[in-house]
């Protein structure tokens, strides 16, 4: 096979796996984040609502922010998480104006901003979510004016002083109470949104003040008219007055329950909505329509209509917690995925890397193998022929000695695996075939020489090879019978091979018939046990460990 071929099908398989690796989707991550202007059970309800909107949404995250009712620490908070790089700020401011400039930096440097729940007298947003808070004081007016019987006295504990709702609540209120002129506010105080301010001040007001003077009490917001009722009941009157609020959130030590208790006579609700506020957001952030202005809706909260509202509320979080354990579920499968994914994709590297190792050792050990089949196709005997000097200086050496040596240590290799006669003078020599000397000609028949020497072999090497080639199938040829047929001794060809070849006769048959066995593997149908035979060996399995010590593969690699 073309070695172009293989290498393109390495690389498809390389293509392959890296498509394989690619295991997840490149989705755009949108990272949001939320300020809270504070800290509470309605905004706890909120961030939940929202956590859990962005379950259903793998492009977001969200980062929250809890000021505190503190406005420099939100305006910091909010500068911090425009450097952190946001997409999207959803914002509550804590007070009307303190916290503008913040909210105009981030819309300036081209962060979208959601205002929620709260004003900001700035115009520097996208959009802006809430209920109406003056509607929610108009109608809590009338509602106690109306169970008032049209008069009484009433105290009202304000919200945080400077907050869009505490202003909105307390006109929207005060407008309802003009149309009874029997009922007048006793008192206003000014509260903060939380509990413990309202009893704080509501204790310091009543030991100054009639007591019982209150038929109503009227808190911005449910939290604190608990917190008034408190004060109230440590003066151990034997008459409490009636406490308002708003927010009518469920759940334990929401409103709800505080009304259906009897804690509350009335409050109002005032939807968190956080899965909506993801809603608006998603649509800024992906370009599709949205209402720069969203309106909640909201509802009176009543003894009579309670249980019922309650009842729903409490559906409604039976089914949250079902999503949760769900969420929770579909988290820890996503996560076994996730591990799943990288251990394919660590597998997709390894076959990866497999893949270049095998092309590589591929293609060296095809260019090895192109490269041993050159060689042997160019020169078949790989003589070192010396021309300048056929008979060469004697060595000084005893040929009879040395010869005997190179003899004795092809005896002692060949060991076990030659069967030749025993009065052979070489028995360990690894060219051994099956055939008596006298009948080699026929073995001689269609024998071809392919020599490529870099020097005109001399008539004597010519000579020798002519033998060699003629007689090579004969696994009992040995060196006396190559000097007989070349009337020579023994010692006299020893020299004259090694003189001219640098090799002795020994190492030159064995050569030759190992270059004669490879050329039949690559021109010849032959099995490897036919050509051993052929060219002289005896065992096969002693052909094939000569021939990887001559050409570093077996003899089945010659063919593939």
């Amino acid at each position: 096979m073309d070695d172009r071929v293989i290498l393109k099908k390495i690389s498809y398989f390389i293509l392959l796996a890296a498509v394989l690796c690619s295991c997840s989707p490149n989705k755009v991550k949108y990272h949001i984040g939320v300020s809270q202007c504070s800290e509470d059970i309605w905004r706890d309800w909120q961030n939940a609502e929202m956590r859990m909107e962005a379950n259903f949404h793998e492009n977001i995250s969200l980062a929250f922010a809890t000021a505190h009712d503190n406005s420099q620490l939100q305006s910091q908070q909010i500068d911090s998480l425009v450097a952190s790089g946001i997409d999207l700020l959803i914002v509550a401011p804590n007070q009307l104006s303190s916290v503008s400039p913040a909210i105009d930096h981030a819309y300036d440097s081209g962060v979208p901003v959601i205002v929620f729940e709260r004003k900001t007298d700035s115009q520097k947003f996208t959009a802006f979510v809430s209920a109406d808070n003056y509607e929610m004081g108009r109608q809590m007016g009338e509602y106690i004016a109306v169970r008032m019987g049209g008069k009484g006295q009433i105290m009202e504990i304000l919200g945080l002083k400077g907050s869009s709702p505490a202003d909105e609540r307390h006109r929207g209120f005060r407008d309802a109470i003009r149309h009874f002129p029997n009922i007048e506010v006793t008192a206003t105080l000014q509260g903060d949104w939380t509990e413990g301010t309202a009893y704080n001040v509501v204790k310091e007001y009543l030991s100054q003040h009639d007591r019982h003077a209150f038929d109503v009490v009227f808190g911005h917001n449910d939290r604190t008219a608990i917190g008034a009722r408190k004060a109230f009941e440590e003066l151990h009157q034997p008459l409490l007055p009636s406490f308002c609020g708003i927010d009518g959130l469920p759940g334990e030590n929401g409103g709800i329950c505080q009304v259906r208790d009897s804690l509350l006579t009335a409050s109002y609700i005032y939807p968190t909505r956080g899965d909506l506020l993801l809603q608006v957001a998603l649509d800024i952030l992906e370009g599709r329509p949205y209402e720069k202005e969203v309106m909640l809706t909201s509802a009176l909260v009543t003894r009579e209509n309670a249980k019922v509202l309650l009842l729903e509320s409490d559906e409604v979080m039976r089914r949250s917690q079902q999503l949760d354990l769900l969420q929770d579920k579909a988290s820890s499968y996503l996560q076994r995925i996730n591990v799943q994914r990288i251990v394919m994709l660590l597998g997709c590297v390894v076959i990866v890397l497999l893949l270049v190792a095998i092309g590589l050792f591929y293609l060296y050990h095809r260019n090895k193998v192109n490269m041993q089949r050159e060689r042997v196709l160019n020169n078949l005997w790989n003589l070192r022929v010396n021309t300048d000097n056929e008979d060469g200086p004697e060595k000084t050496e005893d040929p009879e000695k040395t010869e005997n040596t190179e003899d004795h240590k092809a005896s002692d290799a060949s060991a076990g695996h030659s069967e030749s006669s025993a009065g052979s003078n070489l028995p360990n020599d690894p060219i051994a075939c099956s055939g008596p000397s006298d009948t080699s000609d026929s073995c001689a028949a269609g024998a071809e020489s392919s020599v490529a020497e870099t020097a005109a072999p001399s008539p004597f090497i010519i000579r020798f090879r002519e033998v060699v080639e003629r007689r090579m199938c004969n696994s009992e040829l040995s060196v006396e019978d190559i000097a007989a047929e070349m009337n020579l001794s023994r010692v006299q060809l020893y020299r004259k091979v090694k003189n001219l070849s640098g090799a002795s006769p020994v190492e030159l048959l064995r050569t030759a018939r190992l270059n004669r066995g490879y050329q039949l593997l690559l021109t010849t149908d032959k099995t490897v046990s036919e050509v051993a035979y052929a060219v002289g060996f005896s065992a096969p399995a002693y052909f094939t460990k000569c021939f990887k010590d001559e050409f570093g593969m077996v003899p089945g690699d010659v063919r593939r």
